[in-house]
């Protein structure tokens, strides 16, 4: 589940017909099949936040996030440069229908990275949300873990990409999370599909239909590592949700861990 940005800045998931490895944690239980992908069982991606808009009287998704700290938001730069009222979402899996388990979340304080030039081939596409009050953390909203400091995966490492973005360029939105399986991509195999456009501070996955779409950005990259889930990237952009000739592009988490902790410790860290 924006701008674009030439090429489509990516912000939820176009999921093939195939079947994918669901991660470990995940009950074996049969999936719901919906158009070009998979919805993920609720709540198994605890982090993941929905970033809505404002429109008149209602709340849009308009990007995803990942919750980090009980007060703090990861996202994606790009998902935040406009001056429009949001709301952070927590605890959801169907956007349509209220389950009990979602956080309304309102928006004290935005920090994007401030090498930011708004423009994603640039880079920087990071940002922080500070939220007006801690998040209740339970079994359906939980807190993610970030990788080492520029720590980077071995290529074809197996990532899932999660959001409620359109299953297909141009298509409707899903109101469901899904998810969708995305190997890493090395950084000179990716630089030989995107040429300048990307940088070493960012990281690439996917090969096939499998990808972002508009509405995943600023969502996570979960790749798992020694039996845990960390997040490697933020959803940054794409090639019309495809990546059958250009994989999907991220801002690599660990090359930011200085940042981010710089700036939650300035404000004041919430566990």
């Amino acid at each position: 589940m924006l701008k674009l940005i030439l090429l489509s800045a990516l912000t939820i998931l176009v999921l093939t017909e195939d079947l994918v490895l669901q991660p470990r944690y995940l009950e074996d239980v049969p999936q719901t099949r919906v158009v070009g992908g998979e919805v993920a069982k609720p709540h198994s991606w605890p982090w993941q936040v929905s970033i809505q808009v404002l429109s008149d009287t209602r709340w849009t998704h308009d990007c995803g996030g990942t919750l980090i700290r009980a007060g703090w938001v990861m996202t994606a730069a790009h998902c935040v440069d406009s001056s429009q009222t949001r709301r952070v979402v927590l605890g959801a899996h169907n956007l349509l229908t209220e389950n009990g388990t979602e956080q309304f979340m309102r928006i004290k304080d935005v920090s994007k990275h401030p090498q930011w030039r708004n423009d994603v081939y640039k880079g920087y596409d990071i940002a922080l949300i500070e939220l007006s009050t801690e998040a209740k953390l339970n079994s359906a909203v939980k807190l993610a873990s970030l990788p080492p400091p520029n720590m980077v995966l071995p290529n074809k490492h197996p990532c899932y990409i999660t959001g409620w973005g359109r299953t297909s360029f141009g298509g409707s939105p899903s109101s469901y999370l899904k998810e969708a399986l995305l190997p890493i991509v090395d950084y000179n195999t990716c630089s030989e599909k995107w040429g300048a456009k990307v940088n070493p501070t960012m990281v690439c996955a996917g090969r096939g239909r499998n990808s972002g779409c508009h509405g995943d950005s600023g969502g996570p990259l979960n790749c798992q590592v020694g039996g845990r889930y960390y997040i490697h990237g933020v959803t940054s952009f794409g090639s019309k949700c495809s990546t059958v000739a250009q994989p999907s592009v991220f801002t690599r988490v660990s090359a930011y861990i200085g940042w981010i902790n710089q700036i939650i410790n300035r404000k004041g860290a919430w566990s």
